[in-house]
């Protein structure tokens, strides 16, 4: 993965960055906002509303429980059994019935609760149509459905339904209770509630709650506003339970989100279900969501243009550094970067300044050392010239000699010739190691002019090493101590060359049997020039080799002197030659 800030611009990167962070930041803080108001909001909202529930269930328990007391009483009244015994005759029948009628009368209106009285018996009396007070025939009971409910109970209550009274039909919830005498089914009494009251009481303070009532069975009884019916209902509340409580029911194509808060008390058969919708208690979270987010805009747009201004400030001098860069040139008119900046930046320019006082710098001293290379060029053809004039020289007097008929001096200035020839050698610092034989042979073979029969030699060379490289002149300085110096005040003397490779070494050693180093270094106190060109060679081969190579010179146990020189197998001149 390529890291950001080496591949975009910085100023874009520093933007981007901050934009990215602060609306994370504010997705953050808007959410964790909205969960934990939201959460508190239904936390409080279902805690009042099953306080107000508790509340209203309480109270209208109180009222539902005082109409089953009533009916208790009024099922046990001794008037009553008697009229519905018919014991009596047609006028005490009718007498019985006219008090029966008036107690409950007074209870309906003593009670505002009760919106009337049925009495189901037999052979009923007639009533009007719309009294609140109605005798019925017992066989009149499948009618409203009672014997459905009171098969298997004494009493039992029916949900919201119409009757008639003086106003029209109203809706009543019912109360019936069988009358028993001596285990013996007489007659049912059934009290009517003005469900008006039930709702009024249901719906408290609020005009606009979703509210039901339901009995232990989990049947609907009287509802306000929109509420969910028995099936579903069940299947988020357990009407046999005894506690309260509440559930959040998720939404879906036909019901939006809900809170369902249920009051169920320990002595009430009764359970009263609120239903309120999601949104509207997460509204002041959703606002507050809003602010937020209004709010974290805001923010944003601002910190942005901060973040841009502060982006600009930063890239503005490293914009300036990038073209006086781009401009610069040695010697020209170049920008100027400012000096008043005392941060990182003024040590950047500072840096720069003294990097370019230093180029400069470095520029002059190439300038000088450019002229004095130059001049050094110059003067070494100057001075390649004389060798060339002296090598001429020698070939010239080499035919003076011969038509003079002097032999020997003829071959010295021919071996001489050779050896200037190699020596120059077209100004190469490395030779073969065949030339370089050739150049110890030439100079040998002047020696032994020199010397007549009393100098000898031998060169010991495969024929695999021939093409190798070497610095040239590298023998002829210790074959030269050897003759000079080791051979000094004798008649004769031998010189032995042997060149060899061991693994990456090319070894050559050099053997004398001359006087030996103890007495050559005694006779070189009195020799100013001696050791010089021996010299030279271990200082070329260091400055080639560094110190991975070199000469060693040493004492025979037979007498003489031996030179050993190691040097690195070259199959080519190498690259750092001169």
């Amino acid at each position: 993965m390529t890291n950001p800030f080496k591949k975009f611009r910085i100023d874009s990167l520093f933007f981007r960055s901050f934009f990215v962070l602060i609306v994370v930041v504010l997705a953050c803080i808007a959410w964790t906002s909205y969960n934990i108001s939201s959460k508190a909001l239904v936390k409080t909202t279902s805690h009042y509303q099953q306080q107000l529930l508790d509340e209203l269930n309480n109270e209208i328990s109180t009222r539902l429980t005082l109409i089953e007391q009533i009916s208790l009483s009024t099922s046990r009244d001794n008037e009553l059994i008697r009229l519905l015994r018919n014991l009596q005759d047609e006028f005490d029948r009718h007498r019985q019935a006219d008090n029966v009628h008036n107690a409950m009368a007074n209870l309906t209106y003593s009670i505002p609760l009760i919106q009337g009285i049925d009495l189901y018996m037999e052979r009923p009396f007639r009533q009007e149509e719309n009294s609140y007070i109605q005798f019925w025939d017992m066989r009149d009971i499948t009618r409203e459905g009672w014997d459905a409910h009171l098969a298997k109970n004494d009493y039992a209550w029916i949900g919201e339904h119409d009757i008639p009274s003086f106003q029209g039909y109203v809706p009543v919830i019912s109360f019936g209770r069988k009358i028993l005498f001596n285990d013996t089914l007489v007659g049912v009494v059934v009290i009517h509630v003005k469900a008006k009251e039930i709702r009024a009481l249901l719906s408290g303070h609020s005009a606009e709650s979703n509210r039901i009532m339901t009995d232990s069975n989990g049947r609907e009884f009287v509802k306000i506003g929109e509420s969910l019916d028995q099936l579903e209902l069940s299947q988020w509340v357990n009407m046999k339970t005894e506690q309260s409580g509440f559930v959040h029911i998720r939404g879906n194509s036909e019901l939006e989100d809900s809170l369902l808060v249920y009051s169920k008390l320990g002595n009430s058969s009764w359970t009263l279900v609120e239903m309120t919708s999601w949104n509207q208690i997460i509204a002041d979270s959703l606002h507050l969501a809003e602010v937020i987010v209004i709010i974290g805009i805001a923010a944003v747009i601002l910190v942005l243009l901060l973040t841009l201004y502060l982006s600009r400030q930063f890239t503005k001098p490293i914009n300036m550094l990038v073209s006086a860069m781009s401009t610069y040139s040695i010697g020209g008119k170049n920008m100027q970067l400012p000096r008043d900046y005392e941060n990182e930046f003024g040590y950047l320019f500072a840096g720069y300044r003294k990097q370019n006082e230093r180029i400069e710098e470095l520029y002059m001293s190439l300038e000088r050392r450019y002229e004095q290379q130059r001049k050094a060029e110059i003067e070494a053809l100057q001075a390649n010239i004389n060798p060339h004039f002296l090598y001429n020289m020698l070939d010239q007097l080499n035919w003076m000699a011969i038509e003079a008929g002097h032999d020997e001096l003829s071959r010295i200035l021919e071996l001489m010739g050779r050896m200037f020839r190699i020596g120059l050698s077209n100004g190469d610092s490395f030779i073969t190691i065949e030339k370089e034989l050739e150049h110890i042979r030439c100079y040998l073979e002047i020696q032994q002019i020199r010397w007549g029969d009393g100098l000898s030699y031998s060169i010991e060379a495969p024929s695999d090493v021939l093409e190798l490289y070497i610095p040239k002149l590298t023998l002829q300085p210790f074959v030269e101590n050897s003759i000079v110096h080791g051979f000094n005040a004798r008649l004769t003397g031998n010189v032995q060359i042997r060149v060899s490779c061991i693994g990456n070494l090319l070894r050559i050693m050099i053997d004398d049997d001359g006087i030996g180093l103890r007495q050559v270094g005694e006779n070189q106190k009195k020799r100013h020039t001696g050791g010089y060109g021996i010299r030279n060679v271990k200082e070329r081969i260091s400055g080639y080799f560094r110190d991975s190579y070199g000469v060693e010179l040493s004492e025979r146990e037979e007498g003489g002197t031996r030179v050993d020189i190691c040097l690195p197998l070259l199959t080519e001149p190498p690259d750092n030659e001169p």
